[in-house]
């Protein structure tokens, strides 16, 4: 575009991703390997707000944003995971996008959906492309100049009950590559070849035991096996990166809402306490327990979570009758179905009793019949309950029961 872009820091961090087009995922022919819930429309909206509205409620095809789409990695899943979709991916580095383009050109992503398009462009600069239904944007804000004008405009660029998907930086989990950051900068080592090279050496030849070498080679190794990966955890010309309460203000100050994480499982305090103490941070508010999270997991190294528009008030599905009234959907985001054994929509190992798999076949070849025709087996509430825990069972809520939902 000849429009100069609205972050002045923008032509520094587009040259760094043409040198380094990030992310360095291979290229494939066909679909990408496994799938993740959070690049799917429809298993977001059911664990964000607890339910899909009805099919008959769709006026036409979702319209979905990629906001800083890298190499394409994230638009792939997208195109694979939302059949039909009206997709807009943008960067603003062209070297990134040459490489997004071949990648869903192999993969065959554009012809999954109605329409998609490629282009190099800021996301401070889409005041012309109207509301999307989905905003992905993971990675980018934290290395905008203004992370909140950033987010104030994708905002802008929000449906009235869409949204937003972020990952940002967590400043704890990053002390060791803030530090690594710090030292190549003192050396002048550079955002370029030789800032790869001296960059990698330096990691290389520390004394085993020290912290920046030990914690690079147990944790981030293999993340930052291929060069742009390596760049941009360690070379990248401007980065920014948030604790829980700075990340809280940066949402309210955006006008925005938190919707939730996407990765909820991280912040349970089930997962480090057990006994008294797990009693007690269950006793907690939300906001407080994932404040003693954070303090007892240094090693949190992002955010990634939900935003919207407008406050969300998720379904619960209590009521056996108003559960069996409701139709559903098989989570799209499986790995080996249909089978008894498979990968979840996190790439978890899936374990399906006879039961559960019986009821997700029946809703997979009746997605419009209700469960409770499809099934008058009294225990089918609670086998939904518990396939909806595991994100496998999606349900369809009529427009009166999403009226309290806005």
């Amino acid at each position: 575009m000849n429009t100069p872009p609205s972050d002045v820091a923008t032509p520094v961090v587009s040259a760094f991703y043409d040198r380094f087009p990030y992310p360095g995922d291979p290229l494939q022919d066909g679909p990408p390997p496994g799938y993740n819930w959070r690049w799917c429309h429809d298993s977001v909206l059911a664990v964000v707000r607890g339910g899909l509205e009805s099919r008959d409620s769709n006026l036409g095809p979702i319209r979905i944003l990629d906001a800083g789409c890298g190499t394409g990695v994230s638009t792939d899943y997208l195109c694979h995971l939302n059949p039909g979709a009206e997709i807009l991916a943008v960067d603003i580095s062209a070297g990134a996008l040459d490489v997004a383009r071949e990648r869903l050109r192999r993969s065959g992503g554009a012809e999954q959906v109605r329409s998609l398009r490629q282009e190099q462009r800021s996301l401070l600069d889409l005041d012309d492309e109207g509301c999307f239904d989905y905003i992905n944007s993971v990675g980018v804000l934290h290395h905008l100049r203004d992370p909140l004008a950033g987010l104030k405009a994708l905002g802008q660029r929000l449906a009235p009950h869409g949204l937003l998907h972020l990952f940002l930086y967590a400043d704890a989990g990053r002390w060791e590559i803030h530090r690594t950051q710090q030292a190549l900068a003192l050396l002048e080592a550079g955002i370029g070849a030789d800032g790869l090279r001296l960059g990698r050496e330096l990691l290389s030849e520390l004394p085993e035991t020290n912290r920046l070498r030990r914690i690079h080679e147990q944790r981030w190794a293999i993340d930052t096996h291929a060069d742009a990966n390596f760049a941009d955890m360690y070379l990248h010309p401007q980065e920014t990166s948030y604790d829980l309460e700075r990340l809280m203000a940066l949402i309210k100050s955006s006008g925005l809402y938190f919707a939730g994480f996407s990765n909820p499982s991280v912040w349970d305090p089930a997962r480090l306490l057990k006994g008294d103490l797990l009693s007690r941070a269950q006793s907690l508010p939300p906001s407080d327990q994932w404040a003693l999270v954070e303090q007892l997991d240094p090693d949190i190294s992002h955010f990634e979570f939900f935003v919207s528009a407008q406050p969300v008030h998720p379904l619960c599905w209590e009521n056996d009758e108003t559960l069996l009234q409701a139709c559903g959907r098989r989570q799209s985001c499986l790995w080996g179905w249909p089978s008894k054994s498979m990968l979840g929509p996190d790439l978890e190992p899936i374990s399906l009793s006879d039961e559960e798999l019986s009821l997700l076949r029946l809703v997979d070849e009746n997605p419009n019949v209700p469960l409770g025709i499809l099934s008058g087996d009294h225990t089918t509430a609670s086998l939904a309950r518990e396939l909806m825990s595991k994100k496998l069972l999606l349900l369809e809520a009529d427009d009166g029961l999403f009226s309290g939902i806005t």
